[in-house]
């Protein structure tokens, strides 16, 4: 755990002393990007990697949130630091009454339906042009208070505020899930994960503790979509599309389901092979689509799942080995 603790440690103190070395604009924007991303993930894993539900209406509570910061700074004239915790209540009941709906169906048919509603919220994003801009979407979202000041009392620019901006968020992020994981709710979710009979059987409500999944889940959509946002300073319904939503699900997957790390691997990972390979253009998908076979047939459990697989049997190995020289001794 400590070795643990001292690696996030380390992993922070690099990100953060990155745009003190006054990378490229482009490098900047790719982790802005990456760390943008993985929140999104994290929230999905929290369903999908301990709860073991699927959703698939993530990228619309994504985009919920940034519509919604969108809007209040646009047309309602709210600072960024009030619009933004509105966007995460917002999502947060908006998932709410979802799970309301959706946790009394299971399965397939759970993602099928939550795949339905994230089209309706393309839908409605789409079509109300008199709230969100439609087809022609949302323009001039403006970066928050105070962001370009602090970013020049560092004697760097604008990007570089954005880049700490999503630094901190991503950090925020990892801890309330991390705290969560270890905490009586999420040892729950991963009882329910393995099996909902047996966990009413130890006295979980089970619907309940579900609702308060989803909940935390569409809320980190939201706390990420406020951020994506201000930006890119332009929002079109593209962001809430079924395509993002399993972009987000890749992510998790290559990372590894039901661990902390895994969103933010998956994602850095991927997202960071799609823009090498820009180029390529199409041609890119002949090199993911064999990567993905690989990593299904050896690694089903994701990168970290692999590293943790390889790590159990290692311990293993070393316990057999000193046992028998105990043996050996005796």
């Amino acid at each position: 755990m400590k070795r643990l603790s001292w690696g996030w440690a380390a992993l922070l103190v690099v990100a953060a002393l990155l745009p003190l070395l006054r990378p490229s604009g482009y490098l900047l924007d790719i982790g802005v990007n990456i760390m943008i991303f993985a929140m999104v993930a994290y929230g999905m894993n929290v369903l999908l990697g301990y709860t073991g539900q699927l959703p698939l209406a993530h990228a619309g509570f994504f985009a919920i949130g940034a519509y919604t910061v969108g809007i209040l700074t646009l047309k309602a004239g709210w600072s960024f630091w009030l619009a933004w915790p509105a966007a995460v209540l917002l999502c947060a009941a908006l998932g709410l009454l979802l799970g309301l709906v959706a946790f009394r169906t299971r399965g397939d048919v759970f993602a099928i339906f939550t795949l339905g509603v994230g089209v309706i919220i393309m839908l409605v994003i789409n079509k109300w042009d008199s709230l969100t801009g439609g087809n022609e979407g949302l323009n001039g979202v403006n970066p928050p208070a105070g962001l370009e000041a602090f970013a020049q009392a560092l004697g760097l620019k604008l990007s570089a505020g954005f880049y700490y901006l999503a630094l901190v968020s991503l950090v925020l992020t990892v801890v309330a899930v991390a705290r969560a994981r270890g905490s009586t709710f999420g040892l729950s979710l991963i009882a329910i994960r393995g099996g909902e009979d047996l966990a009413r059987s130890a006295g979980i409500n089970v619907y309940a503790h579900k609702l308060r999944a989803m909940m935390f889940s569409t809320a980190i959509a939201g706390f990420a979509g406020g951020v994506y946002a201000v930006y890119i300073g332009f929002l079109g319904s593209a962001a809430a599309s079924p395509a993002q939503t399993f972009t987000i699900l890749l992510y998790l997957l290559v990372g590894g389901l039901g661990t902390l790390a895994g969103p933010l691997l998956g994602t850095a990972l991927m997202y960071g092979l799609t823009q090498a390979l820009q180029g390529l253009e199409d041609y890119r998908f002949l090199i993911f689509g064999p990567l993905l076979v690989v990593l299904v047939m050896f690694a089903p459990q994701g990168l970290v799942g692999l590293w943790l697989r390889e790590r159990a049997r290692r311990a293993v190995r070393a316990q057999g080995r000193a046992q028998a020289q105990e043996v050996n001794r005796a």
